[in-house]
């Protein structure tokens, strides 16, 4: 005869010594909070400092480098050839202004010894003849007067008139009167100019002055439909790429290592003595990280290992919420230094993960940290207006409505770490880019090829913003609204946790909503 089995019960939840706990029902008291050395925040500061401008350096160096590559036979490095039409008389660029008398009076090289400048106009009708010339801006100015014409950027930097179809009949905006204009090869404004059939060029030597680019067709007929290439020649392309890129290297040699310890030692700061890995949703484990021991509760096991609550502020203020995007600004700025810290930490994680399988301690409880500060962050602000009370400049745990944290993994997955944070996350952070509008809208606009962007509305946005009309019209936050943005909120926490490589585990397609985790429902053991 079998002797029944009984659950085990779990020991009763300790508390840290002190005044009696106040917060929130079902809300787990947070330990002693740790002190940061400020040491470590400096180190910390400096190697994120150090690492960006050392990667924009670097990628600018490469890009330099890589422009003075591709010179042509002539030296010349061009931009793309884009094609301009109008059905106006000419095609006129902004007036550039040229002041080269301090560069003369202080002995340095002239301006063309530096950079040369070269343009290229090749007309789209075969055999049509082609004008392009520079002159004072004031001098076309009054030559132009009163002639339909159409402005354009710098070539190569301005928007494109037409696609490559035939169709001349698309082009830029014409501005000005119904003048037609005398030939352009009989006025004697021009300081540099070519015409012609076929391909015209310009190497550009100017004076100090106000000059304008002028291309038409040599008889001054309209429409005028050409090519263009701009290009420039100098000798101090490749020393300048080769110093940038120089620069980049020593500044990431040097900025990521001070970066890792900065950010090893505030993991160590505010995690002295992480507990073991425990079985998440176990009643009685330890929830890992920082702020001293914390037991779950048996009443709450947690359904998954990244553990999520924040309570709603019954005494919210009606027009607070307006002006939290100034007040929250000391945060941005020091979550923007941080999250630069956790990208590096997590690939760093991410080499050690491969190799060895298991997350280094310290870091894995200073990326927590930052997630749980921008959790905070985002509960005060716009991911869900659920207080008031300002947060804490801390990574720790601290008597706060709002608080996260994530169970330390014992082993991880050897090859998971190089596919789980966009492959198999994918469908994830498709749903993520749609509660939290990281998706960008681009278009090409048909007939200019110009591009343009724009951020698309959020769900999670969309819900905060409701609850704010009616909190300042209302004058209370509803509770339903409160516990689905509460649950979009731990979906997009718990997808980012599974991102930064902190848990294996496979994030739920599961919408829970309310301030707390819902414990995971049990089947009671089978009869004897």
């Amino acid at each position: 005869m079998s002797t029944p089995t009984r659950p085990i019960a779990a020991p009763p939840p300790r508390q840290p010594s002190g005044p009696p706990w106040t917060g929130p029902p079902g809300s787990i008291r947070p330990g002693p909070a740790h002190r940061t050395r400020p040491g470590h925040w400096v180190v910390l500061v400096i190697g994120v400092l150090l690492t960006t401008t050392g990667f924009g350096l670097t990628v600018g160096g490469a890009v330099v480098l890589g422009a003075d590559a591709s010179r042509d036979d002539d030296g010349y490095i061009g931009s793309g050839t884009e094609r301009y039409a109008t059905s106006g008389y000419a095609l006129t660029s902004p007036s550039l202004r040229l002041d080269l008398g301090n560069l003369s009076s202080t002995g340095a090289p002239a301006l063309s010894d530096v950079v040369s400048v070269r343009l290229r106009v090749n007309p789209v009708v075969p055999g049509a003849q082609t004008f392009v010339g520079i002159g004072d801006t004031a001098a076309v100015t009054r030559y132009l007067d009163q002639v339909p014409v159409s402005a354009i950027a710098t070539p190569g930097g301005g928007p494109r008139a037409t696609d490559r179809s035939d169709d001349a009949r698309v082009g830029l905006p014409v501005s000005g009167g119904d003048r037609a204009p005398a030939g352009p090869g009989s006025q004697d404004l021009w300081t540099i100019s070519s015409h012609g059939a076929g391909t015209q060029e310009l190497a550009m030597d100017l004076p100090s002055g106000d000059w304008t680019l002028v291309v038409m067709n040599a008889d001054g007929s309209r429409p005028v439909w050409v090519d263009m290439q701009a290009a420039v020649r100098s000798p101090v392309v490749g020393p300048l790429g080769g110093g940038l890129l120089a620069a980049g290297l020593v500044g990431l040699v040097v900025g990521i290592p001070l970066l890792l310890l900065g950010a090893a030692g505030l993991g160590r700061d505010i995690a002295p003595d992480v507990p073991g890995p425990h079985p998440p949703g176990q009643p009685g484990s330890m929830a890992s990280g920082g702020g001293g021991e914390r037991l779950v509760p048996p009443s709450w096991p947690s359904p998954y290992p990244v553990w999520f609550q924040g309570f709603l502020d019954p005494r919210l203020s009606r027009g607070l919420w307006l002006v939290k995007w100034i007040l929250g600004v000391p945060h941005y700025l020091v979550l923007a230094l941080l999250w630069v810290a956790v990208l590096v930490t997590s690939l760093a994680a991410g080499l050690v993960v491969l190799v060895t399988g298991r997350y280094p301690r310290a870091w894995f409880a200073f990326t927590v940290g930052v997630l749980r500060w921008n959790w905070r962050v985002g509960f005060y602000a716009y991911s869900a207006l659920g207080t008031d009370r300002y947060p804490p400049f801390s990574l720790d745990h601290a008597d706060y409505p709002a608080d996260l944290d994530v169970a330390y993994p014992g082993r991880l997955s050897h090859g998971l770490v190089l596919v789980k944070w966009w492959l198999l996350a994918l469908p994830h952070l498709i749903i993520v880019a749609l509660l939290t509008g990281g998706t960008v809208a681009a278009w090409r606009w048909w007939g200019t090829g110009a591009f343009g962007g724009g951020w698309s509305w959020s769900v999670l946005g969309v819900l905060v913003l409701v609850a704010g009309v009616i909190l300042l019209i209302g004058r209370r936050y509803p509770r339903d609204l409160f516990d689905l943005v509460m649950g979009l909120n731990r979906w997009i926490h718990r997808v980012a946790a599974y991102v930064l490589l902190l848990r294996d585990e496979y994030p739920p397609f599961r919408l829970e909503q309310g301030p707390i985790d819902r414990p995971t429902p049990t089947k009671p053991p089978p009869p004897a």
